[in-house]
């Protein structure tokens, strides 16, 4: 009886952080969806040295048509990309944001943007634009997103 009582107390602690891992799981692989706005978003400031103000600007259906198995809706907004997370996605995540901002060198515009997920800063010499949507737990986030 003690050994049975002791597993269930193991399982029991270790169910929750299974539970983030799942969750940051999800996270990367809809991150890596994000990439159908992100290439385009780049290209538009390339080519204009500005930031693509929606969706159409850079080719892309309405928000809501741009959808995955996780990935409810894709918006590009002031150059900034909004995942919003549903359909088979963990409830945990279902209907939270996740935004993607644009960093760039703002006097040299020949420099490539990079692009800065969630809470995260900034590199370095570079300015973040766009608003951060970002409404998902920290603890949830990969490290990179934090």
């Amino acid at each position: 009886m003690v050994v049975i009582a002791i597993i269930s107390i193991l399982a029991l602690m270790a169910i929750p952080s299974l539970q983030q891992k799942f969750v940051r799981d999800q996270i990367a692989e809809a991150s890596a969806w994000a990439a159908v706005a992100k290439t385009p978003v780049a290209a538009y400031w390339t080519a204009n040295h500005a930031l693509a103000p929606d969706n159409a600007s850079v080719g892309l259906p309405l928000a809501d048509k741009v959808v995955s198995n996780l990935v409810a809706s894709l918006q590009v907004e002031g150059g900034a990309i909004h995942m919003r997370f549903g359909n088979l996605a963990n409830g945990a995540l279902r209907g939270k944001t996740l935004s993607f901002g644009p960093a760039v060198v703002d006097d040299a515009p020949v420099v490539p943007l990079a692009w800065v997920c969630g809470y995260a800063a900034a590199p370095a010499n570079m300015t973040l634009h766009g608003s951060n949507r970002t409404d998902i737990a920290r603890e949830l986030l990969p490290q990179s997103c934090r």
